[in-house]
């Protein structure tokens, strides 16, 4: 090859290099031009985001407000009709036909159903809000039982239906809110005892691995059907049947026990079927422990076991 030839194909080669280089950074120069609009759009997205946000917790924050206030005005004239009810039903101002006394027996019984929903209104503004703590103590398995045996006594109303609340011998003493577990077990005791019309309900509570506790609720009640069972926990969620229908609620009290398990670091659950009955858990640890993971009570007492 001669001389000329060589200096040809370099400045060609050359060339081609030069042309490839160019549109190297041609490429270079629109990926960052598209990089640089990407960059806006996300930055807009953000703000957008922000706004967004901002706008929910301050629609949040004007709901709770709401809900606190509408709760605690209706609180007062409830407890009046309530208290008017009972003083009429004691024949304190004189003696009651039979029909005054079911009319005003069922006025009684809807300020008290009416006093209820305001409470869980109340609760679950107060939970959305943040402005409920966790008051963790230690208690044990006999006084929460015997306290909800107290509490439901005078309220089994119906002879076909009994309520039974398992010994649980071998649960150790717990560190959370019982007042709080209290209520979750209130609202599913209630529930049983609403939506069975015969048979039994029946309360335990078994020991899990891994330091937890489920406390169960079981009945023999008209159960529910397996496409409300998604939903059975989230606000103003009702079951469709004509028991539910003459039971009348917001259908907050599911959702607010599900919240205020969270907030002890637990879970809620549920199995049912129709004409067969339900049973609804809580499952939390037996030490509530804080945001951090740390023991919320550092000077822990040693672990026993009680018999009844």
């Amino acid at each position: 090859m001669r001389p000329n030839d060589d200096t040809t194909d370099l400045r060609q080669e050359n060339e081609k290099l030069r042309r490839e280089v160019e549109r190297y950074f041609q490429e270079v120069d629109q990926l960052r031009t598209e990089l640089a609009q990407t960059n806006l759009c996300v930055v807009a997205l953000y703000a957008e985001l922000d706004t967004q946000a901002q706008a929910l917790r301050e629609a949040t924050e004007l709901k709770s407000r709401f809900l606190s206030y509408m709760s605690h005005e209706f609180r007062t004239p409830l407890s009046s009709i309530r208290s008017i009810a009972r003083i009429l039903l004691d024949r304190m101002d004189g003696p009651l036909t039979e029909e005054q006394e079911k009319q005003i027996t069922f006025i009684r019984g809807a300020a008290v159903e009416l006093t209820e929903m305001v409470d869980d209104l109340l609760d679950l503004a107060k939970v959305e809000a943040g402005r409920i703590n966790i008051a963790a103590e230690w208690f044990e398995m006999v006084d929460l039982f015997a306290a909800l045996r107290g509490i439901f006594k005078p309220l089994l109303i119906n002879p076909a239906v009994s309520l039974f609340l398992e010994e649980a011998n071998d649960i150790p003493r717990i560190y959370g809110d019982h007042k709080k577990l209290s209520q979750i077990l209130r609202n599913y005791i209630s529930n049983a005892l609403k939506f069975t019309k015969e048979g039994e309900v029946r309360v335990s509570a078994r020991l899990l691995p891994e330091e937890k506790v489920v406390f169960s609720v079981a009945d023999t009640g008209i159960g529910i059907a397996k496409e409300y069972h998604q939903a059975i926990f989230q606000d103003f969620a009702q079951v469709d049947s004509p028991l539910q229908k003459k039971w009348r609620g917001t259908g907050l009290g599911l959702s607010l026990s599900k919240k205020l398990t969270e907030l002890m670091g637990g879970s809620v659950s549920m199995t049912s079927e129709p004409n067969v009955g339900s049973t609804f858990s809580v499952t939390i640890p037996i030490r509530f422990t804080g945001p951090t993971g740390e023991d919320a009570n550092a000077q822990k007492p040693p672990m026993e076991f009680h018999a009844r």
